[in-house]
Protein backbone atom coordinates (compact mmCIF):
# COMPACT_ATOMS: atom_id res chain seq x y z
CA UNK A 1 0.00 0.00 0.00
CA UNK A 2 1.33 3.42 -0.95
CA UNK A 3 1.34 6.00 1.83
CA UNK A 4 1.60 9.71 1.13
CA UNK A 5 2.59 12.17 3.86
CA UNK A 6 -0.02 14.77 4.80
CA UNK A 7 2.31 17.51 3.60
CA UNK A 8 2.50 15.92 0.14
CA UNK A 9 -1.29 15.60 0.01
CA UNK A 10 -1.61 19.29 0.87
CA UNK A 11 0.94 20.19 -1.80
CA UNK A 12 -0.94 18.17 -4.40
CA UNK A 13 -4.24 19.82 -3.50
CA UNK A 14 -2.58 23.23 -3.60
CA UNK A 15 -1.07 22.50 -7.01
CA UNK A 16 -4.48 21.43 -8.33
CA UNK A 17 -6.09 24.59 -7.05
CA UNK A 18 -3.31 26.66 -8.60
CA UNK A 19 -3.78 24.89 -11.93
CA UNK A 20 -7.49 25.66 -11.92
CA UNK A 21 -7.18 29.26 -10.74
CA UNK A 22 -8.52 32.05 -12.93
CA UNK A 23 -6.64 35.30 -13.34
CA UNK A 24 -8.50 38.42 -14.44
CA UNK A 25 -7.11 40.59 -17.23
CA UNK A 26 -8.84 43.70 -18.60
CA UNK A 27 -7.90 45.39 -21.86
CA UNK A 28 -7.98 49.19 -21.73
CA UNK A 29 -5.92 50.15 -24.77
CA UNK A 30 -7.66 50.97 -28.03
CA UNK A 31 -7.72 47.93 -30.31
CA UNK A 32 -9.57 49.24 -33.37
CA UNK A 33 -12.37 50.70 -31.22
CA UNK A 34 -14.85 52.64 -33.31
CA UNK A 35 -17.32 53.35 -30.50
CA UNK A 36 -16.87 55.32 -27.26
CA UNK A 37 -18.33 52.75 -24.87
CA UNK A 38 -16.10 49.72 -25.41
CA UNK A 39 -13.13 50.69 -23.23
CA UNK A 40 -15.20 51.99 -20.29
CA UNK A 41 -17.54 49.03 -20.80
CA UNK A 42 -14.66 46.59 -20.33
CA UNK A 43 -13.64 48.43 -17.15
CA UNK A 44 -17.19 48.26 -15.77
CA UNK A 45 -17.57 44.58 -16.60
CA UNK A 46 -14.20 43.77 -15.04
CA UNK A 47 -15.17 45.65 -11.88
CA UNK A 48 -18.38 43.65 -11.51
CA UNK A 49 -16.47 40.40 -12.06
CA UNK A 50 -13.87 41.51 -9.53
CA UNK A 51 -16.58 42.14 -6.96
CA UNK A 52 -18.22 38.79 -7.70
CA UNK A 53 -15.05 36.69 -7.69
CA UNK A 54 -12.52 38.56 -5.57
CA UNK A 55 -10.03 38.46 -8.46
CA UNK A 56 -7.74 41.46 -8.81
CA UNK A 57 -7.65 42.62 -12.44
CA UNK A 58 -4.43 43.20 -14.32
CA UNK A 59 -4.96 46.21 -16.58
CA UNK A 60 -3.41 46.17 -20.05
CA UNK A 61 -3.06 49.35 -22.09
CA UNK A 62 -4.12 52.97 -21.70
CA UNK A 63 -7.41 54.34 -23.03
CA UNK A 64 -7.53 56.54 -26.11
CA UNK A 65 -10.43 57.92 -28.15
CA UNK A 66 -12.26 55.79 -30.71
CA UNK A 67 -12.04 56.48 -34.42
CA UNK A 68 -13.15 54.92 -37.66
CA UNK A 69 -10.03 53.70 -39.38
CA UNK A 70 -8.91 50.81 -41.54
CA UNK A 71 -7.30 47.66 -40.13
CA UNK A 72 -4.02 48.62 -41.80
CA UNK A 73 -3.70 51.59 -39.43
CA UNK A 74 -5.54 50.31 -36.38
CA UNK A 75 -3.44 47.13 -36.18
CA UNK A 76 -0.03 48.85 -35.87
CA UNK A 77 -1.54 51.42 -33.53
CA UNK A 78 -2.71 48.59 -31.23
CA UNK A 79 0.56 46.65 -31.44
CA UNK A 80 1.84 47.64 -28.00
CA UNK A 81 -1.45 46.75 -26.28
CA UNK A 82 -1.79 43.49 -28.18
CA UNK A 83 1.75 42.40 -27.39
CA UNK A 84 1.26 43.21 -23.70
CA UNK A 85 -1.99 41.27 -23.68
CA UNK A 86 -0.30 38.34 -25.38
CA UNK A 87 2.46 38.31 -22.76
CA UNK A 88 -0.07 38.45 -19.93
CA UNK A 89 -2.10 35.52 -21.26
CA UNK A 90 1.03 33.54 -22.02
CA UNK A 91 2.37 34.10 -18.49
CA UNK A 92 -0.91 32.97 -16.93
CA UNK A 93 -0.95 29.76 -18.94
CA UNK A 94 2.74 29.14 -18.24
CA UNK A 95 2.16 29.19 -14.50
CA UNK A 96 -0.81 26.85 -14.73
CA UNK A 97 -3.55 29.45 -14.50
CA UNK A 98 -6.57 30.21 -16.62
CA UNK A 99 -7.05 33.64 -18.21
CA UNK A 100 -10.33 35.46 -17.73
CA UNK A 101 -9.98 38.29 -20.23
CA UNK A 102 -12.41 41.21 -20.38
CA UNK A 103 -11.75 43.01 -23.65
CA UNK A 104 -13.00 46.16 -25.25
CA UNK A 105 -13.16 44.62 -28.74
CA UNK A 106 -12.89 41.20 -30.35
CA UNK A 107 -9.66 42.41 -31.92
CA UNK A 108 -7.97 41.57 -28.61
CA UNK A 109 -8.25 37.91 -29.61
CA UNK A 110 -5.53 38.48 -32.19
CA UNK A 111 -3.26 38.26 -29.15
CA UNK A 112 -4.94 35.48 -27.15
CA UNK A 113 -5.84 32.79 -29.69
CA UNK A 114 -2.32 32.11 -31.03
CA UNK A 115 -1.10 31.58 -27.46
CA UNK A 116 -3.91 29.12 -26.76
CA UNK A 117 -3.20 27.24 -30.00
CA UNK A 118 0.50 27.01 -29.18
CA UNK A 119 -0.12 25.61 -25.69
CA UNK A 120 -2.87 23.18 -26.69
CA UNK A 121 -3.60 22.81 -30.40
CA UNK A 122 -6.53 20.47 -29.70
CA UNK A 123 -8.50 23.13 -27.84
CA UNK A 124 -11.95 23.89 -29.24
CA UNK A 125 -12.45 27.61 -29.82
CA UNK A 126 -16.06 28.34 -28.90
CA UNK A 127 -16.56 31.67 -30.67
CA UNK A 128 -19.94 32.99 -29.51
CA UNK A 129 -20.62 35.96 -31.75
CA UNK A 130 -23.18 37.44 -34.13
CA UNK A 131 -20.43 37.67 -36.75
CA UNK A 132 -18.06 35.19 -38.33
CA UNK A 133 -15.02 37.46 -37.92
CA UNK A 134 -13.39 35.49 -40.75
CA UNK A 135 -12.64 38.22 -43.23
CA UNK A 136 -9.17 38.91 -44.61
CA UNK A 137 -7.59 42.05 -46.07
CA UNK A 138 -8.82 40.79 -49.45
CA UNK A 139 -12.45 40.13 -48.44
CA UNK A 140 -13.25 42.76 -45.81
CA UNK A 141 -15.95 45.22 -46.82
CA UNK A 142 -15.69 47.43 -43.74
CA UNK A 143 -11.93 47.39 -43.10
CA UNK A 144 -12.70 46.69 -39.45
CA UNK A 145 -9.98 44.73 -37.68
CA UNK A 146 -12.46 42.99 -35.38
CA UNK A 147 -14.07 41.30 -38.34
CA UNK A 148 -10.78 39.63 -39.30
CA UNK A 149 -9.73 38.04 -36.01
CA UNK A 150 -10.55 34.38 -36.52
CA UNK A 151 -9.15 34.36 -40.04
CA UNK A 152 -5.84 35.67 -38.70
CA UNK A 153 -5.74 33.15 -35.86
CA UNK A 154 -6.37 30.40 -38.41
CA UNK A 155 -3.53 31.60 -40.62
CA UNK A 156 -5.62 33.02 -43.45
CA UNK A 157 -3.71 36.30 -43.20
CA UNK A 158 -0.73 37.48 -41.16
CA UNK A 159 -1.51 39.84 -38.28
CA UNK A 160 2.06 39.68 -36.98
CA UNK A 161 0.85 38.13 -33.71
CA UNK A 162 0.88 34.51 -34.74
CA UNK A 163 -1.73 31.97 -35.76
CA UNK A 164 -1.85 28.20 -35.25
CA UNK A 165 -5.57 27.67 -34.68
CA UNK A 166 -6.87 24.72 -36.68
CA UNK A 167 -10.08 25.95 -38.38
CA UNK A 168 -11.87 22.65 -37.82
CA UNK A 169 -11.46 23.23 -34.07
CA UNK A 170 -13.43 26.50 -34.30
CA UNK A 171 -17.18 26.62 -33.60
CA UNK A 172 -18.91 29.92 -34.33
CA UNK A 173 -22.07 30.03 -32.21
CA UNK A 174 -24.98 32.38 -32.86
CA UNK A 175 -23.63 33.98 -36.05
CA UNK A 176 -26.19 35.63 -38.30
CA UNK A 177 -24.33 38.48 -40.02
CA UNK A 178 -21.71 37.00 -42.36
CA UNK A 179 -20.47 38.54 -45.61
CA UNK A 180 -20.75 36.35 -48.75
CA UNK A 181 -16.98 36.07 -49.32
CA UNK A 182 -16.48 35.48 -45.61
CA UNK A 183 -19.09 32.71 -45.64
CA UNK A 184 -17.28 30.99 -48.46
CA UNK A 185 -13.97 31.22 -46.62
CA UNK A 186 -15.54 29.80 -43.47
CA UNK A 187 -17.02 26.90 -45.40
CA UNK A 188 -13.83 26.21 -47.34
CA UNK A 189 -11.75 26.32 -44.14
CA UNK A 190 -13.97 23.86 -42.30
CA UNK A 191 -15.16 26.19 -39.54
CA UNK A 192 -18.42 25.01 -38.02
CA UNK A 193 -21.11 27.68 -37.80
CA UNK A 194 -24.15 27.15 -35.56
CA UNK A 195 -26.88 29.73 -36.30
CA UNK A 196 -29.10 30.99 -33.46
CA UNK A 197 -32.01 28.72 -34.36
CA UNK A 198 -29.81 25.66 -33.87
CA UNK A 199 -28.11 26.75 -30.65
CA UNK A 200 -28.90 24.64 -27.60
CA UNK A 201 -26.95 23.45 -24.57
CA UNK A 202 -26.89 19.77 -25.51
CA UNK A 203 -25.89 20.50 -29.10
CA UNK A 204 -22.97 22.70 -28.07
CA UNK A 205 -21.88 20.18 -25.45
CA UNK A 206 -21.94 17.38 -28.03
CA UNK A 207 -19.73 19.44 -30.36
CA UNK A 208 -17.18 20.13 -27.61
CA UNK A 209 -17.12 16.55 -26.40
CA UNK A 210 -14.32 15.94 -23.91
CA UNK A 211 -11.94 18.47 -25.52
CA UNK A 212 -10.50 21.46 -23.74
CA UNK A 213 -12.31 24.68 -24.68
CA UNK A 214 -11.55 28.39 -24.95
CA UNK A 215 -14.76 30.39 -24.57
CA UNK A 216 -15.11 33.74 -26.34
CA UNK A 217 -18.27 35.83 -25.97
CA UNK A 218 -19.01 38.92 -28.01
CA UNK A 219 -22.13 40.46 -26.50
CA UNK A 220 -23.61 41.22 -29.90
CA UNK A 221 -24.49 37.51 -29.99
CA UNK A 222 -27.47 38.39 -27.80
CA UNK A 223 -30.77 39.77 -28.97
CA UNK A 224 -30.51 43.58 -28.70
CA UNK A 225 -31.87 44.95 -25.45
CA UNK A 226 -29.95 42.79 -23.00
CA UNK A 227 -26.25 43.70 -23.16
CA UNK A 228 -25.46 46.63 -25.50
CA UNK A 229 -22.84 46.10 -28.19
CA UNK A 230 -21.59 48.41 -30.92
CA UNK A 231 -22.82 46.16 -33.74
CA UNK A 232 -26.23 44.91 -32.59
CA UNK A 233 -27.99 42.41 -34.85
CA UNK A 234 -31.58 41.22 -34.49
CA UNK A 235 -32.39 37.55 -34.09
CA UNK A 236 -29.88 36.74 -31.36
CA UNK A 237 -29.72 34.53 -28.31
CA UNK A 238 -31.01 35.39 -24.85
CA UNK A 239 -28.90 35.36 -21.66
CA UNK A 240 -30.71 32.27 -20.34
CA UNK A 241 -29.52 30.27 -23.34
CA UNK A 242 -25.89 31.23 -22.76
CA UNK A 243 -26.22 30.43 -19.07
CA UNK A 244 -27.67 27.01 -19.83
CA UNK A 245 -24.75 26.24 -22.15
CA UNK A 246 -22.17 27.35 -19.61
CA UNK A 247 -23.82 25.33 -16.85
CA UNK A 248 -23.19 22.14 -18.83
CA UNK A 249 -19.55 22.69 -19.83
CA UNK A 250 -17.35 20.82 -17.32
CA UNK A 251 -15.21 23.31 -15.47
CA UNK A 252 -12.03 21.29 -15.87
CA UNK A 253 -12.28 21.50 -19.67
CA UNK A 254 -12.17 25.31 -19.72
CA UNK A 255 -8.75 26.66 -20.70
CA UNK A 256 -9.81 30.29 -20.52
CA UNK A 257 -12.57 32.80 -21.10
CA UNK A 258 -12.79 36.13 -22.85
CA UNK A 259 -15.72 38.55 -22.82
CA UNK A 260 -15.77 41.40 -25.33
CA UNK A 261 -17.72 44.34 -26.70
CA UNK A 262 -19.93 45.46 -23.81
CA UNK A 263 -20.81 48.98 -24.86
CA UNK A 264 -21.36 51.19 -21.81
CA UNK A 265 -23.49 54.33 -21.87
CA UNK A 266 -23.74 57.61 -19.98
CA UNK A 267 -26.59 56.18 -17.89
CA UNK A 268 -25.39 54.30 -14.77
CA UNK A 269 -28.83 52.79 -14.18
CA UNK A 270 -28.96 51.40 -17.71
CA UNK A 271 -25.41 50.07 -17.43
CA UNK A 272 -26.19 48.37 -14.12
CA UNK A 273 -29.18 46.59 -15.65
CA UNK A 274 -27.08 45.47 -18.63
CA UNK A 275 -24.36 44.17 -16.35
CA UNK A 276 -26.95 42.12 -14.45
CA UNK A 277 -27.78 40.33 -17.72
CA UNK A 278 -24.08 39.89 -18.45
CA UNK A 279 -23.32 38.36 -15.06
CA UNK A 280 -26.43 36.20 -15.16
CA UNK A 281 -25.23 34.68 -18.42
CA UNK A 282 -21.63 33.96 -17.41
CA UNK A 283 -21.94 33.29 -13.68
CA UNK A 284 -21.68 29.49 -14.14
CA UNK A 285 -18.18 30.10 -15.51
CA UNK A 286 -16.97 32.39 -12.75
CA UNK A 287 -15.05 31.16 -9.72
CA UNK A 288 -16.62 31.64 -6.31
CA UNK A 289 -15.29 34.45 -4.15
Amino acid sequence: MYWMPKSAVKDRVANKEQTLAFELVVSQGRIADRSPGAIPGAALAAAVIRDRTGLTPVVIGAASPPKTDDWSSSLPEAKETLQALQRAVSDILDRGGRPLVVANTCSASLATLPVVAKRNPDTVILWIDAHGDFNTPQTTESGYLGGMVLAAACGRWDSGLGSGVEPTRVVVVGARDIDPAEEELLRHSGVRVVPPADVGPQKILSIIGDASVWIHVDWDVLEPGYVPAAYAIDGGLIPDTLRAIFELIPNHQIVGIELAEFESSDDPVKDAASLEHLIHAVSPLLPAK
